[in-house]
């Protein structure tokens, strides 16, 4: 391979991880927001609320993630709604992986113990002030390794994104196949991106969960 080549590919690699962060990092803040925002309406005295949390909670966890990107990117201009790709990837993967994100964070709020609840009653805390001291420090040490998992899953998921004309990661690694060949080559190079892209954020996981769980190490 010449020092040309070499260039070439670390140029065209380069710009595709860029893509691949910047919709990652895009759509985990959407994520961790419409999670949070679905778990609390789960958990609700209104049955409204809940029932719509929980519609749109099987309906995207029993949708593909790949069909919603084709309808949000093929479908939707029909009815006139035309959207960027980069918009329309980070909705898509946004909308699909808070479903689960939901799901982690009502569970890990639900293992909160029924005496920290009648506390919380007691001295008459008010329900955003609860959730924030009381019950987020509590749960988050139960979410935070199961939410890591799918944030290091959506990261590898945003190669779907490839098929709406996106130039991330994936997309790159196929334009340099056709243009320079050598599978082999381009393909393991883009498996140690995407290796190198996930590790940093197993490692903020670990360290946050550390320090989230440091009350309790202190107690002990």
């Amino acid at each position: 391979m010449t020092l040309d080549t070499a260039l070439f590919i670390t140029r065209q690699l380069g710009h595709g991880a860029v893509i691949t962060l910047a919709i990652t990092l895009m759509a985990e803040v959407l994520v961790l927001a419409l999670g949070l925002a679905i778990a609390l309406m789960r958990r609700s005295r209104l049955r409204v609320l809940r029932g719509v949390a929980t519609v749109y909670v099987q309906l995207l966890r029993g949708l593909s993630a790949l069909v919603l990107l084709f309808y949000l990117f093929f479908i939707l201009p029909l009815f006139g709604i035309r959207l960027p790709p980069m918009a329309t990837g980070v909705i898509g993967l946004g909308l699909t992986f808070s479903a689960y994100a939901s799901e982690i964070i009502r569970a890990a709020l639900d293992n909160v113990g029924q005496g920290q609840r009648d506390a919380v009653q007691a001295l008459d805390f008010g329900r955003l002030a609860a959730l924030r001291r009381v019950f987020l420090p509590q749960a988050l040490p139960f979410m935070l390794p199961p939410l890591g998992n799918l944030l290091v899953e959506m990261l590898k998921t945003t190669s779907l994104v490839s098929l709406i004309t996106l130039s991330d990661l994936t997309f790159a690694g196929s334009q340099l196949i056709t243009t320079l060949g050598n599978q082999s080559l381009i393909w393991s190079i883009v498996l140690v991106c995407y290796f190198v892209m996930a590790w940093p954020l197993n490692w903020l996981v670990r360290r946050y969960e550390t320090h989230s769980t440091a009350w309790r190490r202190a107690k002990e």
